[in-house]
């Protein structure tokens, strides 16, 4: 193989013997790999939901097939057209596709009572930047379209000013970036990014909780773009005040302008929803098979966008009916992927060694030092909270330790959970990110 491309295409000559063409040709198509470092093999996907699709039932089988050939296993990363842009470090003066998608703006918004205000807020802000509501903070449970305003934001905002200098990031992304630029020396050029930006929206600000270098690079790239009159939307799954690994400094900032909430829609705002998303991808749905998914789903809006992507995948792919039983289906499969998803040892402690950065390696090994002795214990109890593994079974995850092992450290994470306030709320933001990763 002389090279990615070469290796991309062996994966997917591999893949092929486990996968139908028809598999690899529907979900594979718009997938092009990018590079391949620090053991990563890193693939683009524009396709949003291909990507998710990839990502939950392909995954294993391209890490698979990457093992048959490089003989050690490799991390997957596939990124969207923002992340992409991010990687080549390119300052997106252009939104992404997704900002520029005439699918997520106000129009396209259904608006309920509880989601009213947050709407009104975007609205006035896309109208006129920073003259009121500076910084907008919208916060709520994943899947209710927080997202989707701060695209409805960049589309308007586009469209009134096409010079517009518009940044959109993910908390997280924010702190890769963050580190990116340190280690290859470009610290001047990721300010200029985010500092000479006309409106930045950051989703999942809450990431950069706990994070003290991100924390003061954030707090100087507000200080700045508030100052210069630029405005500021942040989106959290919690308020600012619920967020104790926060820095006060930056926990004051998020409150000076205001802070809006979305809650799970109701019933009618959910019928309303269905109509719409399924308009947008072409599916007619009688009134009572509309009824049957907005009385059964329940949870966000993200579930409902599953269902029916379901429902298009089975028209398209198998020439089926959208009718009552591949509605019941789908639905069925939402309800069981939503309701008693169990994260498996493996997903909960990739995700712990990312959150602290150590190697997974070294979690599961016998180092001592004092960051990866709490990682460690943290994945034990999450594990064991989450997954139903026994002791003995979860110490087989860490080297072989026995249940006593595992037991002292369940014992010393529900000890510090109790006299440690920052702590406690670091496992739950643990266990919500992994719980969202369903």
């Amino acid at each position: 193989m002389n090279s990615i491309a070469d290796v991309w295409k062996n994966v997917l000559d591999r893949l092929r013997s486990q996968l139908s063409e028809t598999t690899i040709n529907t979900w594979f198509d718009e997938v092009e790999v990018v590079t391949m470092e620090d053991s990563a093999f890193v693939l683009h996907c524009s396709n949003s939901f291909k990507k998710s699709t990839i990502e939950a039932r392909f995954m294993s089988h391209i890490k698979a097939a990457l093992k048959d050939i490089f003989s050690s296993d490799l991390e997957v990363k596939i990124l969207d057209d923002q992340q992409l842009s991010a990687y080549h470090g390119v300052a997106p003066d252009r939104p992404g596709s997704l900002l520029e998608s005439d699918a997520f703006t106000f129009g396209t918004y259904v608006v309920g009572p509880q989601n009213k205000m947050a709407y009104a807020a975007a609205r006035a802000v896309a109208e006129k930047p920073a003259e009121h509501y500076n910084p907008l903070f919208i916060y709520g449970d994943s899947g209710l379209g927080k997202t989707h305003l701060l695209y409805a934001i960049a589309h308007q905002v586009r469209q009134r000013q096409p010079e517009a200098r518009i940044v959109y990031i993910k908390g997280d992304d924010f702190t890769n970036e963050l580190i990116a630029s340190i280690r290859e020396g470009k610290n001047a050029e990721f300010r200029e990014k985010y500092r000479q930006s006309t409106l930045l929206l950051v989703d999942d600000i809450q990431f950069i909780a706990g994070k003290k270098q991100t924390q003061e690079e954030f707090f100087h790239t507000f200080n700045t773009l508030y100052e210069s009159g630029r405005q500021i939307v942040l989106t959290s799954d919690r308020p600012p005040r619920e967020m104790t690994q926060l820095e006060d400094r930056l926990q004051t900032r998020f409150e000076w302008g205001l802070m809006v909430d979305v809650a799970p829609p109701d019933f009618e705002t959910r019928l309303a929803i269905i109509k719409n998303k399924a308009a947008l991808l072409g599916v007619q749905l009688p009134d009572d098979i509309s009824s049957f998914i907005a009385e059964n789903l329940t949870a966000n809006v993200r579930q409902i966008e599953g269902a029916l992507n379901k429902l298009l995948a089975y028209r398209d792919l198998l020439g089926n009916q959208v009718d009552g039983e591949a509605v019941s289906r789908a639905v069925k499969d939402m309800l069981k992927k939503y309701n008693e998803f169990v994260p498996s040892p493996s997903l909960i402690i990739e995700y712990i060694c990312r959150y602290y950065d150590v190697d997974e390696e070294q979690v599961r090994g016998q180092g001592r030092k004092r960051d990866l002795m709490e990682a460690r214990q943290t994945a034990m109890y999450l594990i064991r909270r989450m997954t139903n593994l026994s002791l003995n079974d979860i110490g087989k995850e860490f080297g072989d330790r026995d249940h006593t092992t595992v037991l002292h450290s369940l014992d010393q994470v529900e000890k510090k959970m109790r006299s440690d306030p920052a702590y406690a709320e670091k496992v739950k933001e643990i266990t919500t990110n992994i719980n969202n990763k369903k």
